[in-house]
Formats: C-alpha cells, sequence, structure tokens
C-alpha cells in the first residue's frame, strides 16, 4: 500500500519544514499544494528529500468552469503551470479540481458542465503532450461545486482518455457508498474521514466511512496508485498512519 501526506495539514509552515515533517514519519509521497503561500518551488529543495511527488493544482481564486473567458483563461493557466512543474519534477500525478457555479449561473448547471469539459479537455491534453498524469478530482456536496456525481464525472474522464483521483470524504459527503466508489479511470485517492453531514476533513477512523470496504475492493481490482492523506493538521496525519498501521 503507497501510503502519501498532504501538505495542506502543514500549509502555513514553510516548505522545507513541510517536507522534513513527512519524510520523519517514514512516508514516502508527498502531495504539493501549488498555490499560496508556496506557488514557486525550489527544485534543489524537493530534490533534497527521499520523497516522490504528486502536486494539488491550484483551487483557491481558480475556477476552470468559469463563464468569463478572462478568468477562465486565468484558471487553465494556473493548472498549465501546475503540469509544467510536475514535468519538470517527474511527479506521477496532478490533481484537479473540475470547476465551481457562480451564484448567479445556479440556474444553468449544463452550462457550467460544458464549460469546464472543454477546460478539462484541454488541461487533458496539454499534460498528454508533456506526459504528465492529470487527474480530475470528484466534489463534495456542497451547492457551488460540480461532479459530485461520480458516475457522471467517470463518463467524461473517459471520453477523454484521463484519470480520476478519487476522494473518499468527499465521495462519502455526497452520499455516495463504498462499493460505489470504484472506476477503472481512477487513478490516485484522498483519504480523510467525516461523518456524512460535512467535508470536514478528519483522521482517518473519527468519522464513519467504511474503509476497510472500500480499500478491499480497490486491492481486489489490483489498485496500484497512492492512498494521499489528505488531512488538516500534522497530529491528524499521525492519527491517519496509526489508524492505517492498526487496521491494514
Amino acid at each position: 500500500m503507497k501510503i502519501g501526506a498532504s501538505t495542506l495539514a502543514t500549509f502555513n509552515d514553510r516548505l522545507n519544514d513541510s517536507l522534513e515533517f513527512i519524510e520523519s514519519l517514514g512516508i514516502k509521497y508527498a502531495e504539493l499544494l501549488h498555490q499560496y503561500p508556496t506557488e514557486e518551488f525550489d527544485l534543489d529543495l524537493l530534490n533534497s528529500f527521499n520523497l516522490d511527488y504528486t502536486i494539488h493544482a491550484p483551487f483557491m481564486d481558480v475556477n476552470i468552469a468559469a463563464l468569463g473567458s478572462k478568468s477562465r483563461a486565468s484558471s487553465i493557466s494556473q493548472i498549465k503551470d501546475s503540469v509544467d512543474l510536475a514535468n519538470k519534477i517527474d511527479a506521477s500525478v496532478v490533481v484537479v479540481h473540475p470547476g465551481l457555479i457562480p451564484f448567479l449561473a445556479k440556474d444553468m448547471p449544463e452550462e457550467i458542465y460544458k464549460v469546464s469539459n472543454n477546460s478539462i479537455r484541454e488541461i487533458g491534453e496539454y499534460s498528454k503532450d508533456l506526459g504528465v498524469n492529470t487527474t480530475i478530482e470528484n466534489m463534495p456536496a456542497f451547492e457551488s461545486m460540480i461532479y459530485q456525481d461520480m458516475n457522471r464525472l467517470n463518463e467524461t474522464l473517459v471520453e477523454y482518455d484521463m484519470g480520476m483521483t478519487l476522494d473518499i470524504g468527499h465521495a462519502h459527503h455526497s452520499g455516495i457508498s463504498p462499493d460505489e466508489m470504484y472506476f477503472d479511470s481512477i487513478k490516485h485517492i484522498h483519504m480523510h474521514d467525516n461523518m456524512g453531514d460535512d467535508d470536514t476533513h478528519l483522521p482517518l477512523g473519527e468519522g464513519n466511512i467504511q474503509f476497510k470496504d472500500i480499500i478491499a475492493t480497490f486491492d481486489k481490482k489490483n489498485y496500484n496508485g497512492i492512498y494521499m492523506i489528505e488531512v488538516n493538521t500534522k497530529d491528524s496525519i499521525k492519527k491517519s498512519l496509526e489508524y492505517l498501521k492498526n487496521n491494514f
């Protein structure tokens, strides 16, 4: 089982301190948040650690489903910067959010999906040209977020020959059962817990997600990607590692 940790938990720390902490836990994989406050990375610093990297493309101030062409173009450009970074550091995966529905456009979701799909396709083609594995993440059950429906996301990604990042916590919040979470398109997994009523990013074992059932399914399907712990604090990473150690 390939276990990683996101720098989401060390958001306010210096990158060097974040990576030192992750490596000190014996973790092999780190997911870099490629946005404020770390928009630029010291490649020599990254290479000084015995870590393999994935990248989470920007999601603050970014919306690849924006109806405004200038906002959308800026968002796509920022995602492409993450793809470029992945190409430079040989990151195995780039994770991308599919976009948001502005409150004035809440009655036109299909138009938003159309715009998002065009952006996803453009990002996918750019990534393939560079040999980068860019994946789209399923979203939690918030009104402004599209692609909460994993079936619909899977259909889009199969059409574009792209991969999915399964966020287990998001799927649970969206009411998706463990036996409905597997798709062949899934190339990367985010792990965090919740009680089904909010996207709280709790340590594993502190919510009611049935991780044993989910991981058993992925084991049977020979999933070979990373299980990336994506929680809010350093202590939550430690608790999640202890949960995995005791249960798998």
